[in-house]
């Protein structure tokens, strides 16, 4: 077997300090094992606040970034990358902190003609209140991933989501409320290459009950992922368009993840978000897709691992 990575010292960036770091655990170490077959000599290193101290003593040739959620996504990391000229992976420094604001990035999409959900930004407490839209609406911080902390309140619910109002709550003191978009949960991967972002296809996601939170994402049987989505060619054309602008829209870089909802009654495709490291776990979204076209995990970790470079 080829080993395309010998001699380069690899540095896995996992862990971390946000509410998803259980899932960067996995995503890193399925990471890291596969850049070890691909012949790296891999450091899987726990993000804290000594990281950066930690990467200049290591001097990796390269990181790769698989920490999701604020801090590691948002473009915070990736300025200590930039500070220590390491080259990385995924998107820079403002196309993170742009993707993690929902209520910036949905500016900057709408500006490019990608079409996004309604609403804003409410204080938290008055979502807790009392419906500040109408029903049926969804409740989200407004910097996580992983369906941290989303509410969907649907017509008949007795009422707003009081958890968001709870002394304990530590996900922001503004949270988005959008209208709730009926119908299907579609995903699209897009990997930069030469040419420019493409979009690999489209994943349509079936929760198990509910809808598509972070155990529908991460439990073993959470969800069916129908590969590709049973949709209208002109639908599965029109969201990975949507999902290739809106990669561009923001100056992402590597591989990322676009969440959409497709009502198809309305016809009406919306782009909810853009997840600029997207889960690299045994039930992840983009790995499925990119196998489902011939690229097997390692090769699709390599790609992102070529791509790296600094600045981004």
């Amino acid at each position: 077997m080829s080993k395309p990575l010998a001699g380069r010292h690899v540095v896995v960036l996992m862990g971390g300090l946000s509410p998803e770091r259980n899932v960067s655990l996995v995503s890193g170490a399925a990471c890291a094992e596969a850049l070890e077959r691909l012949g790296a000599r891999v450091t899987r290193l726990d993000a804290g606040r000594d990281v950066a101290q930690r990467l200049v003593d290591l001097a990796p040739d390269v990181a790769f970034n698989a920490l999701h959620g604020e801090w590691g996504e948002d473009g915070c990391v990736q300025g200590v990358l930039e500070t220590l000229a390491i080259p990385y992976t995924h998107s820079g420094v403002l196309a993170s902190a742009l993707a993690m604001d929902k209520d910036r990035s949905k500016a900057v999409l709408k500006a490019a003609g990608v079409r996004v959900p309604g609403g804003g930004l409410y204080d938290r407490h008055a979502v807790a209140r009392d419906h500040v839209i109408p029903v049926p609406y969804v409740v989200k911080p407004n910097a996580q991933g992983s369906s941290v902390g989303v509410f969907v309140v649907l017509e008949g619910a007795n009422g707003p989501p009081r958890e968001v109002g709870a002394a304990d709550w530590a996900l922001g003191e503004q949270v988005m409320v959008e209208p709730y978009i009926a119908g299907r949960e579609l995903a699209v991967a897009v990997i930069e290459e030469k040419a420019g972002p493409r979009a690999l296809t489209v994943t349509d996601i079936v929760p198990r009950s509910g809808f598509y939170d972070y155990e529908a994402k991460y439990g073993e049987g959470g969800s069916t992922h129908v590969i590709p989505a049973e949709l209208p060619p002109a639908v599965l054309a029109a969201a990975m368009r949507m999902a290739e602008a809106a990669h561009a829209a923001l100056g992402c870089r590597g591989l990322t993840r676009s969440d959409l909802r497709y009502d198809d009654v309305k016809d009406d495709l919306v782009l909810l978000e853009v997840n600029t490291q997207p889960g690299m776990t045994p039930t992840s979204l983009a790995p499925e897709q990119a196998a489902h076209l011939g690229v097997d995990f390692d090769r699709l970790v390599l790609r992102i691992v070529e791509d790296a470079s600094c600045p981004r």
